[in-house]
């Protein structure tokens, strides 16, 4: 028997077997693609598009592949098809068990130190609740648990760009700066709190929302990916009238106030102002209302955040109840 024949005559086999592998690993696997069947289809077309001309593929490819090689690549295409269709997002940490047997445990390490990464999302909403109703005795503890992260950003720098390629040492190197900036910031808040000076605090807390937002980017934490460079483009020939908001010019936005974005990249996104600057460049910070989980900060002139009108469900960080009450 020819090695083309063998081939194509073990190939259903194969699939077959990998595709238990994959839902037996997995249990969120059969539920929430329908059955084991529709991930035999998928997984049958990612790995027919991967081997060479001489095992039967349609792809028309001149390629010749070992069959080692194209085991590899097989095995391979498991646990990439288990991690990009198989996992929802609250199932993340279940898939690096498949990943340890595999022979991949840098996955596991990863995927859990973003995922207490992650808690640092909610304690800065819950901090942010705090600060804008005034609640110093709960605000003085956040230092401390926050400080309790140090650990886990390092760790995450470290693991997920370890090596001395130069794209990998600036990575590090970036995101060190902003877990620095980021602390930095605590300690002002910290002392602004200890004197219960509220600008200061939120200019502070606004720095450390934006230094943090950063570091989510860089470090590719974010739970979507936004390939638009601007907005505006989508209000042209749209009159400035069906943007309803307050004049910045005459009601500039404030602390707490809920606005929509009138000019910019961002135009037309709505959120919660978190910080005016003393320091004369009429910029404020605006957290972005949510976004498939995430909330994104940005600087702005005052002169871009109009103050919403009518009647406004309340910025998401208050309806987060509190543990002790």
């Amino acid at each position: 028997v020819s090695k083309s024949k063998f081939m194509r005559s073990f190939r259903p086999f194969l699939i077959r077997w990998i595709s238990t592998i994959l839902a037996l690993s997995c249990p969120t696997y059969a539920f929430h693609h329908g059955s084991v069947a529709s991930g035999i289809s998928t997984f049958h077309t990612t790995t027919c598009e991967m081997q060479p001309q001489s095992l039967g593929c349609s792809d028309g490819s001149e390629r010749q592949a070992s069959r080692r090689d194209f085991f590899a690549k097989v095995v391979l295409a498991g646990v990439a098809g288990l991690s990009v269709q198989a996992a929802p997002a609250s199932a993340d940490g279940r898939f690096p068990d498949l990943a340890t047997v595999m022979g991949i445990p840098t996955k596991r390490k990863i995927v859990g130190l973003a995922q207490k990464i992650q808690k640092i999302t909610v304690a800065m909403d819950e901090l942010q609740r705090d600060l804008m109703q005034e609640r110093w005795d709960l605000v003085e503890t956040y230092p401390e648990q926050l400080r309790s992260f140090v650990p886990v950003l390092t760790t995450y720098t470290d693991s997920a760009y370890p090596s001395d390629e130069p794209t990998d040492k600036g990575l590090r190197v970036a995101l060190r700066y902003e877990v620095g900036r980021f602390f930095a910031s605590l300690e002002r808040l910290r002392q602004a709190t200890s004197r219960k000076a509220l600008d200061q605090a939120y200019v502070a807390y606004s720095d450390m929302a934006l230094h943090f937002d950063r570091y989510l980017r860089v470090g590719g934490l974010y739970s979507y990916y936004d390939d638009s460079i601007s907005n505006e483009k989508y209000f042209a020939g749209i009159s400035e009238d069906a943007l309803v908001y307050s004049d910045p010019r005459k009601d500039p936005a404030e602390v707490r106030d809920l606005v929509i974005l009138t000019k910019g990249p961002d135009k037309g996104k709505t959120g919660i102002v978190i910080a005016v600057y003393p320091d004369g460049s009429k910029n404020c910070v605006v957290k972005l209302d949510r976004f498939k989980g995430m909330r994104e900060i940005r600087v702005v002139p005052v002169a871009w955040a109009g103050k919403r009108l009518g009647e406004q469900d309340p910025d998401d960080v208050f309806l987060i109840p509190r543990k002790s009450e």
